[in-house]
């Protein structure tokens, strides 16, 4: 087979239409990979429907579609394991966002089963690319070399590799990552920082209003599609030529 695009595309949160009108423009054929960074689901008016559209692809497309876990993903799994094993958690999970249940119990067993095949990672080898859904930290010397590897870790060693979904601001000392609202002043953000030493990192979760983020080792695609900014996506040719692909959205998400 003829080795077609690969294609990244950004945060959808729920902008079903927004993510329609991308795909007539992208027009994926067979011998493409589309790769959705993370965050399909949460915030805006239709997440179900996202979702849903995403597993149809993966299932009657002529290509291949993979779904990097993001931070908004991971929540959903928990919460839908605690509905099992620990439901007093799931009930104050549901307290905190109560769309979650909703979204939830909306969604087919189809819809669940595709959710969880997202992976913590992905690699585009042909391009040198790694895909994470938030970034990588400072401090991090080794990258997971397999998801086989990534399923067996337990315990800090897995709360570290999970970092890959949250990862914004880092230290400028050591850095290590730093929980929302820590960083202080000259706290660089991550992909600032970043010096390629895993490749060059494809990303989402921090959204660009003025369009894709782009530094010398990482380039980000979330460009804020339920804030208002547009839904974007990366297309990287065979080649190795690289272009963005852009719709508008309006700002009709919610928290």
């Amino acid at each position: 087979m003829k080795k077609g695009r690969h294609i990244f595309v950004g945060d959808v949160h729920g902008m079903s239409e927004a993510l329609r009108s991308l795909l007539e423009e992208l027009k994926p054929v067979e011998g493409d990979e589309l790769i959705f960074v993370g965050d399909l689901l949460d915030k805006g008016p239709d997440s179900v429907g996202a979702v849903g559209l995403v597993r149809e692809l993966s299932e009657d497309g002529p290509f291949e579609v993979v779904l990097v876990e993001g931070n908004h993903e991971d929540k959903h799994r928990r919460y839908r394991r605690n509905l099992s094993v620990r439901p007093a958690v799931a009930a104050e999970q549901a307290e905190r966002g109560p769309a979650m249940a909703a979204i939830t119990e909306a969604l087919s067993p189809e819809d669940v089963a595709f959710l969880d095949t997202a992976v913590l990672f992905h690699r585009v080898l042909d391009h040198g690319m790694l895909v994470v859904h938030g970034g990588i930290p400072g401090d991090m010397s080794e990258f997971p070399a397999s998801l086989e590897e990534v399923a067996a870790l337990t315990g800090k060693a897995k709360r570290r590799a999970s970092l890959l979904l949250r990862t914004r601001f880092v230290s400028a000392e050591g850095g290590e990552f730093l929980k929302l609202g820590a960083a202080a002043p000259g706290d660089p953000f991550w992909a600032e920082a970043y010096d390629g030493r895993f490749g060059h990192v494809v990303f989402g979760h921090e959204p660009f209003m003025s369009g894709p983020g782009l530094f010398p080792n990482a380039t980000g695609v979330d460009t804020g599609a339920v804030s208002g900014g547009s839904l974007t996506a990366l297309v990287v040719q065979a080649s190795g030529e690289q272009a963005f692909v852009s719709v508008p959205t309006r700002p009709e998400g919610v928290k």
